[in-house]
């Protein structure tokens, strides 16, 4: 059977000839998708999801997807990226376009491959680069002094926005967690990324490049995963109703309150208070409420945490501000704080409830508006 370099080399052949000391292994493929799925990100929508502010449109292919393959998983200087793959969206579909150091001597070919890639691109999209691969490559760059020429365009991090929009819901995001999450889909006689390190290993020792043959295949599927969330994730971040499970409508709500575009938080809110995530969402439509001064909206919602009885102390600390700062109503904000109280006392131990911040602020704030009631 043929190995996946002998099917790669036959997609796209190699220059004839070329020594080991003055090029690295350049490998290309393209991947048929589904050409509607790709769509030009706005500056809102990219806003959204890095919470920085964006100047353009970027159209898609102006992005450079890649993801690199390592000596080591712990980065440090003796860590060296071996393979870069490149995704680059054109009108036939993904082209994937892989550089391979196939010995330590042609690393600095493979990086001039990759600054040739960087220089065209708008944008680049990375699962945990920001952590991992752009430090690294940053720092090979350097070494190879190189560093002057090279620009790393503006950044965007999947891996952060992924766990913005899907931890309530899936807990860890690790990329082959998302796959099965979110596409439905599960990694079948794929390499693991901690046997990455020790295959490249291996192929030094018998210059065997069958060996990499599941590492290339490996790389493949991180980026064609990498573009399909990117592009999942930008869709939900434009019209987040469209999220077909609750926890993550309600964790997009949370990215546009943070974002400043309160109106949009609500409707995401509102839109899951009567299921799973009702409390948390009430909590959050609540509180964001009354920071908006909508004081009326924001006590119905409160009193219906408490009524509720799956409230926290903070509804009772909230509750009691209310009708205290806004309503100027002391006797109601006062019968309130003494609910709180006996709250946190029947929810913990005796000594432990009243060494706790709750029960001391509302204890306070009970003192407080004893003296403002006229000691009712």
């Amino acid at each position: 059977m043929a190995s996946l370099l002998d099917k790669l080399r036959a997609a796209k052949p190699l220059p004839a000839q070329k020594a080991v000391n003055d090029s690295s292994l350049t490998l290309e493929q393209i991947v048929r998708m589904d050409r509607g799925a790709f769509f030009p990100l706005t500056p809102e929508t990219i806003t959204l999801m890095q919470g920085v502010d964006a100047n353009e449109t970027i159209h898609p292919e102006d992005i450079l997807f890649f993801d690199t393959e390592t000596t080591g998983l712990s980065g440090g200087t003796g860590t060296v990226a071996f393979l870069v793959g490149c995704g680059i969206i054109s009108e036939e579909g993904l082209v994937v376009r892989q550089f391979l150091m196939r010995d330590y001597n042609e690393e600095i070919f493979m990086l001039r491959e990759f600054q040739t890639l960087l220089q065209r691109a708008k944008m680049i999209v990375t699962f945990n680069g920001a952590s991992f691969d752009v430090p690294l490559l940053q720092s090979r760059f350097t070494i190879h002094r190189m560093h002057r020429e090279t620009i790393f365009p503006f950044h965007l991090d999947v891996l952060h926005i992924a766990r913005r929009v899907y931890k309530t819901r899936i807990g860890r995001c690790s990329l082959t967690s998302l796959e099965k999450q979110v596409f439905g889909e599960e990694r079948v006689e794929d390499l693991p990324g901690a046997q990455v390190p020790e295959t490249y290993f291996k192929y030094l020792k018998t210059g065997n490049l069958a060996v990499l043959d599941p590492v290339l295949a490996h790389n493949v599927k991180d980026i064609v995963s990498l573009v399909r969330l990117l592009y999942t994730l930008a869709s939900l971040h434009d019209n987040p109703l469209s999220a077909q499970h609750q926890e993550d409508i309600f964790s997009l709500g949370k990215v546009y309150e943070k974002r400043g575009a309160t109106e949009t938080a609500k409707v995401c809110y509102r839109a899951v208070s009567a299921g799973p995530m009702q409390t948390p969402a009430i909590t959050r439509l609540a509180n964001l409420s009354m920071r908006l001064r909508q004081d009326e909206e924001a006590a119905r919602l409160f009193e219906q945490l408490r009524v509720s009885g799956t409230a926290g102390a903070k509804v009772y600390i909230s509750l009691s501000k209310l009708y205290e700062h806004r309503f100027r109503q002391y006797d109601k904000a006062l019968v309130i704080a003494k609910q709180g109280m006996l709250y946190c006392l029947e929810c913990l131990p005796l000594e432990a409830a009243k060494r706790s911040a709750d029960y001391q602020d509302l204890s306070h704030r009970y003192q407080r508006l004893l003296r403002k009631a006229g000691g009712m």
